[in-house]
């Protein structure tokens, strides 16, 4: 009679061994996902959602928007684009300024559109806004055709010269908008990025939304 053939069985203390290594893979699966997860939110894109009518109509109540964190870092704000920044004064913008000083309390967020760039001088009145920089010496009025008849107003007589990083925000809804004219200039710093994507409502969805190029010609049409 032959021999029976013999196989290997898996030990209890093998079948524990194998568990734990699963275990402390998927755990560190789990920290590497949420590690990069905190990486892309804090340094590369976050999303926002719009609260409040100082963008209409440009952008309204519950506007899902992806916001580009890198581009300022490479390069610098553009007249018309559509920024999220923290409001000056209101705490540390950078989270990792916040981590260093057991600070985690973030900031108030706003959403508005950089009008004036450094170097510049901007003047606020009844007639719109006028910009003065080296270009144009005599300045020129800002064609904005953003804006609805029913949101213009707020305050107005307001002048600002512009040092270097310093901005001038404005809301699409004047009427409403808490902007440079109220609070003072944006400097660089608070600034947490470009509107880079808009994902609600579906209706909306697009690239750069509400970004404005404004064109030497028509600039010079209303000078």
């Amino acid at each position: 009679m032959p021999d029976p053939v013999m196989t290997e069985t898996t030990s209890p203390e093998k079948m524990i061994d194998s568990n734990t290594s699963s275990t402390r893979a998927f755990a560190w699966y789990v920290m590497l996902a949420l590690g990069l997860a905190l990486f892309i939110r804090f340094f590369i894109a976050a999303p926002y959602v719009v609260s409040g009518a100082s963008m209409e109509p440009t952008f309204d109540n519950w506007d899902y928007l992806i916001t580009d964190r890198l581009s300022y870092r490479l390069g610098e704000p553009q007249r018309g684009d559509v920024v999220v920044f923290c409001l000056p004064g209101t705490g540390e913008c950078s989270f990792l300024e916040r981590l260093l000083h057991k600070d985690l309390a973030a900031p108030r967020t706003l959403i508005k559109r950089v009008i004036g760039l450094p170097g510049e001088t901007v003047s606020v009145s009844d007639e719109g806004v006028r910009i003065v920089n080296t270009e144009h010496p005599d300045g020129f009025l800002l064609d904005e055709p953003y804006l609805a008849l029913e949101n213009l107003g707020g305050p107005t007589g307001i002048q600002a010269t512009l040092d270097e990083n310093q901005y001038f925000v404005l809301g699409d809804n004047r009427r409403v908008s808490s902007d440079s004219r109220i609070w003072g200039v944006l400097p660089k710093d608070d600034i947490i990025g470009h509107v880079l994507v808009r994902l609600f409502p579906l209706t909306t969805v697009g690239v750069l939304p509400g970004d404005a190029n404004y064109s030497e010609d028509a600039k010079n049409s209303i000078e």
